[in-house]
This record gives structure tokens, sequence and C-alpha cells, in this order.
């Protein structure tokens, strides 16, 4: 069966999905609000259509002999108390590595999440996906049920198990002590705002993430790589502030918004998956984390 993209779905119909992915309208609101564009299908088959798959999406199995990867439990006192992750190294490493926190969107360590990791981590890196959901019980298996528990998280305190992830990787035996952070969409969100409070932090890279304050802005030091979608009103919109911010305080940013394509481009789970903006942001990526956390010698 063919692959859907976005182009097979009405405009309203993404932006109303992109309002129930994060929490604007509920699961019955889309469902009510989508009945209109159900030409020949209902409106749970659209909601079906538009839900990840990520067994198809799979790109580097979870048993890649290539790869060592474990769930890791870490302490985090300003936090929640403790988080776990999922950690990925290559097998065959004969150097330290340089190290990248991953921050997964509003569901928690999902499939598509460790996947990325495990791509990550291919490509010389040691990687760290936390699961913010982990003090809730962890990711439920289920994307409604993930966004549901996400919402009852204290995110302060959430906030805080990511700066004890950066902590952790930063003194890994196998690292290099270089740590970058790669985020999606709240994670996107998340690398900003890592950016804004560690001095220390080598490298970011926010995929359609919200913006810190002005204030804030000004407080970074680390190099930033930052991935927009054109489609992405709600993020986008405040990437020409975030702009001037970041200029006025001197930051080193790269910055791109990605033609014709919706929030969320990257996630080759769903339709709103993109090929060629999403290869290009990789590479853009991978080039990016190389130079910026590579120990030169």
């Amino acid at each position: 069966m063919k692959r859907k993209t976005a182009d097979d779905f009405d405009p309203e119909v993404l932006k109303l999905f992109d309002k129930y992915v994060h929490g604007d309208i509920s699961r019955r609101d889309f469902m009510q609000s989508v009945t209109q564009f159900a030409v020949g299908v209902t409106a749970l088959g659209l909601l079906d259509a538009l839900n990840p798959r990520f067994a198809e999406a799979q790109q580097i199995a979870s048993n890649d002999p290539r790869l060592t990867a474990s769930y890791v439990e870490y302490l985090s006192p300003q936090g929640y108390g403790k988080f776990r992750g999922y950690l990925v190294q290559p097998v065959k490493a004969k150097v330290k590595l340089p190290t990248v926190l991953v921050v997964h969107e509003n569901r928690g360590l999902n499939p598509h999440i460790e996947d990325i990791a495990r791509r990550l981590a291919l490509d010389n890196f040691i990687v760290f996906a936390p699961d913010a959901l982990f003090p809730l019980g962890g990711y439920p298996g289920d994307e409604h049920k993930a966004r549901e528990l996400f919402s009852k998280l204290d995110q302060t305190k959430t906030k805080e198990d990511f700066v004890a992830a950066f902590g952790v990787l930063k003194k890994l035996p196998e690292g290099n002590g270089k740590v970058g952070v790669v985020g999606f969409c709240y994670g996107g969100g998340i690398a900003n705002l890592l950016a804004t409070r560690l001095p220390d932090l080598n490298a970011a890279v926010s995929f359609y993430g919200g913006q810190p304050s002005d204030e804030d802005a000004a407080k970074i030091r680390a190099p930033l790589l930052l991935h927009y979608a054109e489609k992405d009103d709600r993020i986008t919109g405040g990437w020409l502030k975030y702009e001037a911010a970041l200029k006025a305080a001197g930051v080193n940013y790269q910055a791109f918004v990605y033609p014709g394509v919706q929030h969320g481009f990257n996630n080759d789970t769903t339709p709103r998956y993109d090929e060629a903006a999403a290869k290009l942001a990789w590479q853009r990526t991978i080039n990016f984390l190389d130079a910026h956390l590579r120990s030169r010698t």
C-alpha cells in the first residue's frame, strides 16, 4: 500500500491534528472537527492514518550487532529524584566518543526516538535518550495515553531531569567530555532551554522547537542549529523574534526553514514526514555535531 503523505490530507485536517497532538484540543474535538473532511473514510480512519507507524519506519533494529544498547537509571536530586533512559554506543569504538542527549517529542521515549538514538550512534556518537514519563511509569506503548500522561508531568522537575542527564554525559567515562543535544518538537524546546541553562553545552540542535525568551536567549553560549518547517505557524511564527535576540546576543547559530513542509517533517513514522527535507536536515545535523563535538588534536 502506497505510503500517505501530507498532500493526501486537507490542510485543515493537518492543523487540527497538530492541535490535538499538542494538547490544544481533545481527541473528541478532533474527531468531531474532521468529520466534514472524512470523505470515504471515518473520522477514526483519518486519525489512524495520521498516527505513527513505528515498525514500518524503523531503520536500525534494536538488536543491531554494531551497537550496544541498554536502559539505565541515574539520580536527579533537583528533578523527580531518578530518571531512566536508553543508552546506545557503537561496539567498536577505539577512542573516547562525543556524547549526544536526545530529547523526545511530547509522548515520551517511544520506538521512533529509540530508533533515532540508534541512528545517531551509528554515526559514531554515544547517545542517551531519557524518558520524561519514567516517573509516571514510562512510555505506555500508546501515543494517545502517552500524551495524556505527559500533561500530568511537573515540567519544572522534568526540565531538571534533562539538566541532570547532561551532567551524566559530561562525566561518562567512555565519552570525550563534549556533549550535544538534539531535540524534536517538545524536545526541540528543551534543546533551546538547555542552551540557556548550560554554559558548557557544546552544541544544540532543535527541530521545530519552541523558543526561549529574549532574556534567556542572551544567556546562550553553545552553537545552535535550528530546523523549522514553513507550514508550522505555531512554532516558526516565533523564529524571527528569536533570531533578533540571537543576533543581539552574538550567538553562533545556523537556522533553516524548509519550504513546503509540516511540523514534524523529520518524523518518518507519520504522513507529515518529508523525505527530502528530513535527509537534508539530518545531514546538516551530523555535520554540525561532528564539527563541534569531535576532539581536536
